[in-house]
């Protein structure tokens, strides 16, 4: 095993040995191989560079108890993947060659994968880019489908300690944009209000929707959700939020606890609705908030220090499912 600090691992790149490559060229993809070279070569008019023509994902392996390794359901980044290629006109990556690819990425890096216990994961970067010569805003001629991976802690500094967060005056997506697709530019917006927020000692920004600033979009990089007094999981729904594949799993597991599960209109001036409180996604997985914000008024839900009942046990049924500690609903977890 590789000589890492497990327990203080943060969200950071660290090279690891393999990544899978695979280039997109006379209306085919090629068959992909491994590579020790973190670097890619690409044509200054790459649409890439210029106009944008990119897409990721994001997610993660986890070491089991008994030492074999999970992902959380990879045919959801598959599809959402392929949701972001059609919205910018690239070509699909198919499905079996997606997740293909991420075993063979997890399997060359096998020493990487965090042991069971520590909480680390081993976070995987599949990316589509348009290459090749080019200078006119259309398609490229060339793709490069890549996935790279390195172990991470937490997301957010704290862990499952409660933070809070702040209302942001910036849109993260224009009305019927590209908010539902996990492409660069909707991150690139969000560096400016994400660094305001942290000089104001906010953990990130909580985005409101374009069209009327009154309802609660996403959390930074993450989806919100909230536990109503009358044992309700609502989280918003929106044309412009990224569909998290966290989001709609916790939708589901509500339903276990006999939880109202909805996707919903969240409106910013209703927070009193709400017992508890959090941010979601394949990064942070559930960070409780604290407290939000808003002009003048700060709301607290459950508590700024300590993490809320419900919250906690959706958080312990989710990561037991990635483990494998539990059993998930079917498909839900893939071997490696």
């Amino acid at each position: 095993m590789v000589n890492i600090k497990w327990d203080e691992l943060g969200f950071d790149y660290i090279k690891t040995p393999y990544r899978y490559i695979s280039y997109w060229k006379d209306g085919k993809w090629d068959e992909g191989r491994l590579t020790e070279d973190n670097t890619i070569t690409i044509n200054e008019g790459s649409t890439c560079l210029h106009y944008g023509q990119e897409c990721f994902e994001g997610l993660k392996a986890y070491r089991r108890k008994d030492g074999k390794i999970n992902l959380f359901r990879p045919d959801r980044n598959s599809q959402r993947l392929n949701k972001s290629a059609e919205r910018l006109l690239m070509p699909e990556v198919p499905e079996e060659k997606f997740i293909e690819a991420l075993k063979q990425v997890v399997n060359a890096n096998e020493e990487y994968v965090p042991p069971y216990g520590t909480g680390a994961t081993l976070y995987l970067r599949p990316y589509l880019i348009g290459v090749g010569p080019n200078i006119g805003v259309h398609p490229a001629p060339e793709y490069i489908f890549s996935i790279f991976c390195m172990p991470v802690g937490p997301y957010f500094k704290g862990g499952m300690t409660p933070t809070n967060f702040i209302v942001s005056e910036y849109d993260r997506a224009a009305p019927r944009g590209t908010g539902a697709a996990k492409v660069g530019g909707n991150y690139a917006s969000s560096l400016l209000p994400g660094h305001e927020a942290h000089e104001r000692k906010f953990s990130d920004c909580i985005y409101l929707d374009p069209e009327t600033h009154t309802k609660i979009e996403e959390v930074g990089s993450a989806n919100f959700f909230g536990i109503t007094k009358d044992n309700q999981f609502i989280t918003p729904k929106s044309p412009s939020i990224l569909p998290s594949i966290t989001k709609y799993s916790l939708l589901e597991l509500a339903k276990e606890f006999g939880m109202e599960a909805i996707e919903g209109d969240v409106f910013i001036d209703h927070l009193d609705d709400f017992a508890e409180a959090g941010a979601c996604g394949t990064a942070a997985v559930i960070s409780p908030i604290g407290g939000i914000q808003n002009g003048d008024k700060f709301h607290v839900f459950y508590s700024e220090t300590e993490t809320g009942p419900v919250t906690q046990k959706l958080y312990d049924r989710l990561t037991g499912i990635q483990f494998g500690d539990e059993q998930g609903p079917a498909g839900w977890q893939v071997e490696v």
